[in-house]
């Protein structure tokens, strides 16, 4: 049976399930711009579910129409073990109700800059960012294009990750809505080009470089710079010399060409997403200090000093027809190194 969700009209309380349905609302797990998102308990399932619960009153047709062109492609995308599952769709009275996998363990965002985090833990990063890769580039395969891929999107579950959040999903595969999405990952032609203005982009290559920016902040536990554009004093060098990431921070020569190959201007020569994920699987070292050792902000450095090693457990992950194996933990390596104290620190950008 549907579930039945009964909306409170106050926005201090959350909304109320039947007293037959199968879910049982718990509490509040979080606000965005276009809504809040609730944590429920399936009876039937005995799983617990996160409901993203979206206010329709007073929309036009067209942000009626919005709304349901995410929960259309979430549920396109949906099925791969590193997607959160859309389950269920429920539109009632005032109310839009996306019914979904719920991780208890917060976004990466917050794995990385208040619990410790993934510096100096190799195998751990290869695990993380291949199950990003792979999720990402099941959704390439549907033809569906994420255009807001940043590790707030990215829910924990265990060692497992899950993106989540497609209301700013695309499947046009050459887009024109310039400055769809997170400031700190836009590519440069998805603000309109560096060099010279552009009339659009290619959607697949935008969302490769919001990709090498997450694995800057999972190597690093930092961004790379503020913004892709020419006001950004970083960007702006690194775009003078394409190594002077490795003058700021402590990358290895092998990360260095990867990270070259990402952030390149001219989208049609960056590096392929199934050639990314095979590079970084593949990749011997992420910095110069060793696999023990990477810059870090003072408070994921401080967190991560803390952490305990645990038994490595192995993750298949797939890009096309090729399937990689790694461990999902670095049961051995901590964070130690010192803030370079020129990147800036991660922040939360709605």
């Amino acid at each position: 049976m549907t579930p039945s969700l009964q909306p409170h009209n106050s926005a201090k309380h959350p909304p109320q399930i039947i007293h037959n349905d199968s879910l049982v609302l718990q509490d509040m797990l979080g606000v965005g711009a276009y809504g809040s998102v609730y944590k429920a308990y399936d009876q039937v399932s005995r799983q617990m579910r996160a409901i993203k619960c979206i206010r329709t009153a007073g929309l036009d047709s067209r942000q009626r129409a919005f709304q349901g062109h995410e929960a259309e492609l979430h549920s396109l995308v949906s099925g791969h073990p590193n997607i959160a599952t859309l389950h269920e769709v429920v539109e009632e009275d005032d109310f839009f109700y996306m019914i979904m996998d719920c991780g208890l363990e917060g976004d990466l965002f917050s794995k990385i800059t208040e619990r410790g985090g993934y510096v100096g833990k190799a195998l751990a990063i290869k695990s993380i960012f291949g199950q990003i890769a792979s999720a990402v580039l099941h959704c390439h395969s549907k033809g569906v294009f994420h255009r807001d891929l940043k590790p707030e999107n990215i829910i924990m579950f265990g060692d497992v990750v899950k993106l989540v959040d497609f209301g700013l999903a695309t499947t046009e595969p050459i887009s024109s809505d310039f400055g769809c999405g997170s400031t700190f990952y836009l590519s440069p032609e998805c603000q309109g080009g560096y060099v010279e203005q552009v009339t659009s982009f290619d959607s697949a290559a935008n969302d490769v470089w919001s990709l090498g920016v997450i694995l800057i902040n999972l190597v690093f536990g930092r961004n790379p710079w503020k913004q892709a554009c020419p006001r950004d004093e970083t960007f702006s060098a690194f775009v003078l010399n394409n190594d002077f990431l490795q003058t700021i921070l402590p990358m290895s020569d092998e990360l260095n060409d990867i990270i070259k190959s990402v952030f390149c201007l001219n989208s049609k020569r960056r590096l392929s997403l199934p050639e990314f994920a095979r590079r970084v699987q593949g990749c011997t070292s992420f910095t110069t200090a060793g696999e023990g050792s990477s810059s870090s902000s003072p408070r994921a450095t401080a967190a991560a000093a803390g952490a305990t090693g645990a038994e490595t457990t192995p993750i298949r992950f797939h890009f096309g027809h090729d399937a990689l194996l790694c461990n999902s933990r670095d049961n051995k390596a901590q964070s130690q190194g010192q803030d370079s104290g020129v990147c800036v620190e991660l922040h939360s950008v709605a």
